[in-house]
């Protein structure tokens, strides 16, 4: 797995399961890259279809292979509520590159609870390390033992 910078970018949510029964859900978004956590800002009174357009950056290391969103309601007084989560896979951004604004399905005990909308990027670290070890330390390339 590659080394280096993620760019999530929490477009939108749309057909959420209303959680909030006497006003509008005010959600919002806790994203989780291994054990790295943002949370969004609250979307007050944008219920069902909250938008955020919010940007994250988290650092990528070796055995990342998603990023969750969790989506809660924010309640004054009370535990937030859980509204569902989605998972996003980061193979297809290692990949390309760049992938658009995109539907992810959210699941609460596993029934679809909506979809999410997130734009991811990728940007490669710059390991210049490697290669200067390997010309200037030798290693198994030099090494005149037979095995």
């Amino acid at each position: 797995m590659p080394r280096g910078t993620l760019e999530v970018v929490l477009v939108s949510a749309k057909g959420l399961e209303d959680t909030d029964f006497m006003n509008n859900m005010d959600p919002y978004v806790l994203l989780t890259c291994r054990t790295q956590d943002q949370k969004s800002n609250v979307a007050p009174g944008q219920g069902t279809t909250p938008e955020w357009n919010e940007t994250f950056i988290f650092n990528v290391s070796e055995g990342t292979t998603e990023l969750k969103a969790k989506i809660f309601d924010k309640d004054v007084g009370t535990e937030d509520d859980a509204v569902g989560e989605a998972t996003v896979p980061l193979e297809p951004v290692f990949l390309e590159g760049d992938i658009p604004p995109s539907a992810y399905n959210v699941v609460k005990d596993e029934e679809f609870k909506g979809e999410i909308w997130i734009a991811l990027s990728f940007k490669p670290s710059e390991d210049r390390s490697r290669g200067f070890e390997e010309e200037s330390y030798g290693g198994w390339k030099n090494s005149e033992a037979s095995y």
